[in-house]
């Protein structure tokens, strides 16, 4: 903790206040109202009314500011979400209450007991009766107008951030908000919110580089979940046809604006569905929780503005390349159907051609580079390439592909889904396919998970599922172009070497 002159002061402070004879950390506190309830609830109330029913409050908070006037005193407090202000007169308090209310710092939690009235300016106030010490602050706030603009800082002191910036506390009450709202929906259709593993013995359920530990008891190495897919599809084979998780994944990756090694996720699994389904299903999704959560269908993201009305407009990944190719001579989709077309196209683009990479990957390459960043209104991409996507079914009219949709808006992929493949001969096809590409290097290809291919042998019915990325979503709703920007503790360097 920093030690200097405000420091020591507000360490006087405290032991004039026990001196006093009040205790200096005391448990807890009675109240009758919090702050945003007294504002709710009176604060369109008139001066007589207020006078007419004599309204006790005792009501806590940390105080933002301190003013005094001779014998008297306005006290500004806070319970982080509104404010009120406390009026003191020196001859209508305790002698030790006034002596305490001159020993109290910006940033300290007191408790107020009085009734309410407004002052001669209109402002709603408490008429304080009784003054109750509750916490010093040894360290100032963050001061409103200088405080808290580096934005790393702000992300170490998320708690002095959220004290000093009033919009960034609104980020995470909307957050929180946006997930009740995405229950509620699932709530509504059925489904089952369940929990699976996070720590697992096998990295999968997605292409990732895993976290590692140790399991002392049992001695094996663990992984920190990367997707929750294949236990969530064991428990349609075991006959739960909705499920849905609001998950912590971790995938030991780097970091940028819009990625976080933890981050959450919404999945759900559905038997009997198809990818299709789950196309209208997202639109339903998304649209209920804009209107939930921001009232309107049309918002702003980074400097763009974005539509939710339905339909969403949907493309092929190839017919995307067509759509949003940077010269005039655009190719044809008979140029991109094979790995000699692919690989002409992205020369002609000048990007780097990976020898060992295959049709799909490099298909995939060719749209993260031309159309990705292009696609702000929500668009549907379907027809991946096989190679890209080892849990999924492929389509009936070409196994090179399968049944699967990528979900942009604000040009990020925000949802990812497939009608699942359900065939345990073809799963652990697909399974060593992904073992020879993780002998060639590709750290992040899937292992080989025999459970799962056992739970399929029993039986899984046709299913589609998805996973939505909540941390993007919440971005996109609250206008925030960082993802550490909708995550309370988002992963940093850390400020000096650790000790050994």
């Amino acid at each position: 903790m920093e030690d200097n002159e405000y420091t020591r002061q507000r360490r006087q402070h405290l032991a004039d206040i026990a001196a006093l004879g009040f205790a200096t950390h005391p448990a807890g506190y009675s109240r009758t109202h919090s702050v945003s309830e007294i504002v709710a609830t009176y604060g369109t109330y008139p001066a007589e009314a207020l006078e007419q029913e004599a309204i006790a409050v005792r009501v806590p908070g940390r105080i933002q500011a301190i003013n005094l006037m001779g014998k008297a005193a306005f006290i500004r407090f806070t319970d982080g979400a509104a404010t009120l202000q406390a009026y003191l007169r020196r001859n209508e308090l305790p002698e030790n209450e006034w002596l305490l209310f001159k020993r109290l710092d910006l940033g300290d939690f007191i408790g107020v007991a009085g009734k309410l009235f407004r002052t001669k300016t209109g402002e709603l106030s408490v008429h304080t009766e009784q003054l109750t010490f509750l916490t010093k602050a040894l360290l100032p706030p963050p001061d409103k107008h200088y405080g808290l603009h580096d934005i790393e800082l702000r992300y170490r002191r998320r708690y002095a951030d959220l004290m000093a910036n009033r919009d960034v506390r609104a980020v995470f009450v909307k957050r929180a908000r946006i997930i009740q709202s995405i229950r509620r929906f699932f709530d509504a259709r059925g489904y089952l919110e369940v929990e699976t593993p996070m720590l697992q013995p096998i990295a999968s359920g997605a292409t990732a580089r895993p976290f590692i530990t140790h399991h002392n008891a049992l001695d094996m190495p663990l992984y920190a979940r990367i997707a929750p897919e294949l236990y969530l599809k064991r428990l349609i084979v075991g006959g739960f046809e909705k499920v849905y998780e609001i998950n912590r994944n971790f995938r030991n990756e780097g970091l940028s604006t819009r990625h976080n090694p933890e981050f959450t996720m919404l999945e759900f699994y559905e038997a009997y569905a198809t990818y299709e389904d789950l196309m209208t299903l997202t639109e339903e999704l998304i649209t209920e929780v804009v209107a939930q959560t921001c009232g309107t269908e049309t918002l702003t993201y980074n400097d763009a503005t974005i539509s939710f009305a339905r339909p969403w407009r949907r493309l092929t990944m190839q017919e995307a390349i067509i759509a949003y190719w940077p010269t005039p001579d655009r190719p044809q989709l008979a140029d991109l159907a094979d790995l000699d077309g692919v690989t002409r196209a992205m020369e002609r683009l000048h990007l780097p051609v990976a020898p060992t990479a295959g049709y799909g990957k490099r298909l995939g390459e060719l749209f993260e580079h031309v159309a990705e960043p292009h696609l702000i209104q929500p668009t549907f991409i379907t027809r991946f390439p096989t190679e890209l996507s080892p849990l999924a079914r492929h389509a009936d009219d070409d196994p090179n592909f399968v049944d699967r949709f990528e979900l942009f808006i604000g040009g990020m992929e925000c949802a990812n889904a497939f009608t699942e493949l359900n065939d345990p001969d073809e799963q652990r096809r697909r399974f060593e396919q992904q073992l020879a590409a993780r002998a060639t290097g590709d750290d992040e290809a899937m292992p080989l998970d025999e459970d799962f291919v056992r739970a399929l042998a029993y039986g899984m019915p046709p299913t589609a599922g998805e996973g939505i990325g909540i941390d993007r979503l919440v971005m996109l709703l609250t206008n925030q172009r960082s993802i550490r920007d909708v995550i309370l503790f988002p992963h940093l360097r850390p400020e000096s070497p650790p000790a050994p």
